[in-house]
């Protein structure tokens, strides 16, 4: 079902979204690190695929990106990296660490970068959603 043109408006007003966000002046790296993350919890191919992609694109190395599914038991991730994985995997499995988590991420991220990533996760799965619910599958 070709979901973004059916509805156009109410879709493109989420790519509006997540445009925003790329623009906030968060760091696009951290970013589509949580997308990754995101889709691969969902189990979103055509979107595992796509952010894997984008992160190798902006430099990240091969090696890190295939290591992402780990990074609980990895030291190749940097603190930012991980506290942005953890908080991921929390807001999307509204698991029972969100306020510890959240505090760790005061320390780190501005309030502004906070309601950024969290937006991003948030749209992210929403995203992952719609695509496994109604696209073409790869």
């Amino acid at each position: 079902m070709d979901y973004k043109e059916i509805s156009r408006k109410t879709v493109g007003h989420l790519y509006q979204a997540h445009s925003s966000i790329r623009n906030s002046g968060i760091d696009n790296k951290l970013i589509a690190l949580v997308e990754l993350r995101i889709s691969q919890l969902n189990g979103c191919s055509y979107c595992c695929s796509f952010h894997a992609n984008e992160l190798r694109e902006m430099g990240m190395e091969l090696s890190l990106i295939d290591k992402i599914p780990g990074y609980k038991h990895s030291v190749s991730f940097d603190n930012r990296q991980v506290l942005v994985l953890k908080w991921a995997d929390a807001v999307t499995g509204l698991t029972d660490d969100i306020d510890s988590l959240l505090k760790e991420l005061k320390q780190e991220f501005s309030e502004k970068e906070i309601v950024e990533l969290t937006s991003s996760i948030s749209l992210m799965n929403a995203l992952n959603r719609l695509r496994i619910s109604l696209g073409d599958k790869y």
